[in-house]
């Protein structure tokens, strides 16, 4: 899975951070960083919870 934002539509709000630390992360300028965009499978149940959770629906998962 690949995970991606729309950095015009996120809000750095960091629900996805909270759910998936290791895949997202704010940085100092409050802009949100993929830190992982290749998912491990092992991973990717989580990753779609934080997709989903997005308030503005900034993020993207592809199979």
């Amino acid at each position: 899975m690949r995970v991606s934002v729309d950095p015009l539509a996120c809000e750095a709000n960091g629900v996805c951070a909270g759910i998936a630390p290791d895949v997202f992360d704010l940085d100092e300028n409050d802009e949100l960083v993929i830190l992982r965009p290749e998912v491990p499978a092992a991973d990717a149940d989580r990753v779609r919870h934080a997709v989903r959770s997005c308030p503005k629906a900034a993020l993207r998962a592809e199979d």
